[in-house]
Parts: structure tokens; C-alpha cells; sequence
């Protein structure tokens, strides 16, 4: 990316502005519009708020099913978080977006306790090329900033409709904060639509309300590869879905509900 077209770069993707309340910067912004987020900037940011939320033992966050209620832009948003099924090993965790008393995002969280067991290995290989061999893949879809251009890199074998791209964060979620591996995760895993798509984007939008994020092992490092493809329907629904991935291999799953509609 070429740095000269966005001059005045943030420094992370979302800036506090009080206690639990954070403003988007235009690192999240989505490519369809500067009015909205990316999907992926809300789900770090509630899934930093469920790993940090109390537990009396070590949990690993295995399922995230987001929904994305609305659309919010350069706005404060404020950060809740509730358990609402507790246990020892089994939790579920639930956290929100607010602008004002709207709320636009809601996460809910499968928390399972961690603990040594004696299994066999399942590491398998990525079926890519490593991200290093790959350029950055360019483009966009609108004017402006946005998430996919300032928040992450993206490597790929080709512009356009690729199937398959590696992803890594170029900005922390917020300042001075070094990402865990969830947020790693999640940083990538909106984005199956974004690089399988099947129409033309200029032509034909292909939103995702919700994202379900399954994960059972943390990226090893800062990369994460992401293997997506797309189905759409005449009558206006479709999914895609992306199969995730580090250097050793498979981490986990992200699927995605589409709305499709021709552009006005």
C-alpha cells in the first residue's frame, strides 16, 4: 500500500474516549461505506472484552456468533459485557456495542475451560503459499480509508476474486495494546465475502448482518490465511464461509449470512 494516498494514518483501530467507550477511526471503516465499520473491528473489539471478562479459571474462547444491528461510523461507541450462562467448565459471554442507547453489534461468546489431555497432533499444512511469497493485494471500492487498506495487510495471488488471502494486522485494536490471538483471528475472519466473491462488486452488494467465528487453536504467529468461498441465491440470500489457517494449519472456521442486492 501506498502510504502517500492516506497521509494521516491512525495509530490503532479504535481510540479511547472514556472509560468502556472507544471511537473508530477510519482504520475500521468498511469498503462499501464511510458510514460503517468493517465486520471485523467490532468483533475484536467485543472479543477483547469477553477474553478480559473474569473467569475463576483459564478459558478458551471456541465460538464468537457476531451480529452486526446496524451501521455506525466515526462515532463513540460503548463497550458492555455480562455472563449469562455460567459454569466451571462451560461459559457463555456475552458482549455489545452502544451508540448512545442503540445497539449495534452483539457478540456472544463459547467459553471452555483449558486443561492438559494427551491427544494426537492434528497440524496439517496450509494448502497456500506462505504470505512471504505473495504481493500485497491493492484496490478499492470506494475513496478514502478503509479497514482492509489501513487496518490489515493483504496478501494474495491476485487482485480481484482471489479465494484466498493471508491477513495480518498493521495497527493495534488500541493504542499500546499488542493483539492476542483471538483478535488475530478475528482481524481475518470477516473477510470470506470480501476475496470469493462471484458478482461484480460495482454491481452488486453482498453484505454480511452476522459473523460466526470457530476457532480451537491460536495462529503461531502474526499471519493468519483465510480459504473462503461464496454462494448466492436468485432470490436475494447467500453464505460464504472460509476455512482458517496458520503456517502449521488448520485453527478454525468463520461463516457468513449474505444479503444480496443489485446497487441502486
Amino acid at each position: 500500500m501506498d502510504h502517500r494516498e492516506f497521509p494521516f494514518v491512525s495509530e490503532s483501530i479504535f481510540e479511547p474516549c472514556g472509560t468502556d467507550c472507544y471511537v473508530p477511526t477510519e482504520a475500521a471503516l468498511s469498503p462499501w461505506t464511510d458510514q460503517a465499520m468493517h465486520g471485523s473491528p467490532p468483533t475484536m473489539l467485543m472479543a477483547r472484552e469477553i477474553e478480559r471478562f473474569p473467569a475463576d479459571q483459564e478459558m478458551f474462547v471456541t465460538r464468537l456468533t457476531v451480529d452486526l444491528m446496524r451501521p455506525a461510523g466515526r462515532v463513540p461507541l460503548s463497550v458492555r459485557c455480562r455472563l449469562i450462562r455460567p459454569g466451571r467448565k462451560v461459559q457463555l459471554v456475552e458482549a455489545s456495542l452502544w451508540n448512545g442507547e442503540l445497539e449495534v453489534a452483539r457478540a456472544t461468546a463459547l467459553r471452555l475451560r483449558r486443561a492438559e489431555v494427551d491427544v494426537p497432533p492434528t497440524l496439517d499444512t496450509p494448502p497456500r503459499p506462505a504470505p512471504e511469497s505473495l504481493a500485497e493485494l491493492p484496490g478499492a471500492w470506494r475513496p478514502g480509508g478503509a479497514y482492509h487498506l489501513l487496518g490489515v495487510e493483504v496478501r494474495a495471488p491476485e487482485r480481484g476474486s482471489p479465494g484466498w488471502a493471508w491477513f495480518r494486522l498493521r495497527l493495534p485494536l488500541v493504542p499500546g495494546e499488542e493483539p492476542s490471538g483471538l483478535l488475530r483471528v478475528c482481524a481475518a475472519a470477516d473477510f470470506p465475502n470480501g476475496i470469493s466473491y462471484v458478482v461484480d462488486p460495482r454491481q452488486t452488494t453482498f453484505i454480511n448482518p452476522d459473523l460466526t467465528v470457530l476457532v480451537h487453536r491460536h495462529p503461531i504467529d502474526e499471519w493468519v490465511l483465510v480459504d473462503a468461498r461464496t454462494w448466492l441465491e436468485s432470490y436475494g440470500v447467500g453464505m460464504a464461509e472460509g476455512a482458517l489457517y496458520d503456517r502449521q494449519g488448520r485453527i478454525g472456521r468463520s461463516v457468513q449470512s449474505l444479503l444480496v442486492e443489485a446497487r441502486a
